[in-house]
């Protein structure tokens, strides 16, 4: 008998079951047995495998192969390790091993790139509706304006599963580089019929997976080549490419910064003194405590004095966080860090681009625009991954320069 699973993680002797609700193999059980070995039980198989480190790539191939529809199933597997690799290092290496046969397995020749348009079967939007996770879709009307006159909407599928969407990507086609979400997600296409003169940039402002098991596997990488390519058979004037992009966790770490400056009561190293005293005035108390409580919330956004009064500020920390915030001497932001490993370039940052409840809370009504300049991206993405330096824009380095002049950070 299996012994059963233990309530504080996996151990020597317990058993960890896995459902797969949509398959003829309704369970399997991984039995650990010693530190070095697992046992990969499946309903219906006599036989029993015992696996040392090396040999897990075994394990997943005789799974993958009882599988029949190996796509939806594949990436279910890729969440097999994650509440477990904290408890067991085998199940560290095992984890690494299942991403580098998924990333095999999603590689880009077995993958199709698929349009979604107003006429696409209604499970195919229904599916990229329910997937927007960077700027959710209200409501059909809104779909159809994403799907409509200049817009794209592309997606990849495996081809075992054809019009089944793995990551999804939403491009609008503009006369220049936006700076704000709202001209491209709230407002009516300008016409219903598209003029290629007025499309001069086609700006990325959306990419999701729909398969939370294929997070680590370079699918948004791969994506965006190939819907350049796309585009440029379309329209082959088209030549500026950029990103219109969130940066998620730029509030928490402002907020961080507040905290700790109001524990030293220092020299205020975030702010001007000239800033300081035009922001006290307009909240009416310790900048940093007052500040920390109004930035918290999305009530800020409603006084225009105070919006103009943290734009200079709040623009230069931003550009800081993405250029000079690092984690092992890469980009920390994982936004950006996606961007500049494609080779494109920190370009500019924009103020009150993304208005909404989520824009306010999670990055102060901050985006960024990460150009990509076709002929750049190989050495950019060189440069960055080998040498780990971040091409960015004057805009970029001069409020990264305003920064380093205030503050010691």
């Amino acid at each position: 008998p299996v012994p059963k699973r233990q309530k504080d993680g996996p151990r020597v002797g317990s058993c960890c079951r896995f459902k797969f609700p949509k398959v003829a193999a309704r369970e399997c059980c991984l039995h650990l047995i010693g530190q070095n070995s697992v046992t990969w039980l499946t309903p219906g198989c006599s036989a029993v495998l015992i696996l040392d480190r090396s040999s897990y790539t075994v394990v997943f191939r005789i799974v993958s192969a009882r599988f029949h529809s190996l796509c939806c199933h594949s990436t279910e597997l890729g969440l097999i390790c994650c509440p477990l690799k904290a408890c067991v290092f085998s199940f560290q290496e095992m984890n690494g091993v299942l991403k580098g046969m998924l990333s095999e397995w999603f590689s880009s020749g077995f993958l199709n790139l698929e349009r979604v348009t107003w006429h696409s079967p209604c499970e195919v939007l229904q599916k990229v509706s329910e997937s927007e996770a960077v700027h959710p879709v209200k409501n059909w009307m809104d779909m159809k304006r994403r799907v409509g006159p200049y817009r794209r909407c592309y997606f990849f599928s495996h081809c075992s599963t054809p019009g089944e969407p793995l990551v999804v990507l939403h491009v609008a086609l503009t006369g220049d580089i936006s700076s704000n979400i709202q001209a491209i997600v709230k407002e009516s296409p300008p016409s219903e019929t598209e003029e290629k003169n007025r499309i001069a940039a086609a700006i990325f402002y959306s990419i999701s997976l729909t398969q939370q098991g294929l997070q680590g596997v370079e699918l948004g990488t791969f994506l965006i080549k190939r819907v350049v390519k796309e585009l440029q058979r379309e329209f082959p004037h088209l030549e500026v490419f950029s990103s219109l992009s969130p940066i998620p966790g730029f509030t928490k770490w402002l907020l961080g910064l507040l905290s700790s400056q109001t524990k030293e009561h220092g020299r205020n190293e975030l702010f001007t003194d000239l800033e300081c005293k035009e922001i006290s005035e307009i909240i009416g108390g310790p900048i940093n405590e007052t500040l920390k409580l109004r930035l918290s919330s999305s009530e800020w956004v409603q006084s225009e004095k105070l919006v103009r009064a943290l734009q200079a500020p709040l623009m230069r920390l931003c550009a800081w966080y993405l250029y000079g915030e690092k984690h092992r001497g890469y980009a920390l932001n994982p936004v950006a860090n996606f961007h500049l490993q494609n080779g494109a370039v920190l370009w500019r940052i924009n103020w009150m681009a993304d208005v909404s409840l989520k824009g306010l809370t999670s990055s102060c009504s901050l985006m960024a625009n990460y150009r990509y300049f076709l002929e750049e991206t190989g050495p950019n993405s060189t440069s960055y991954l080998c040498s780990k330096n971040i091409k960015a824009s004057e805009q970029v380095l001069s409020l990264v320069a305003q920064f380093q002049k205030n503050s010691k950070l």
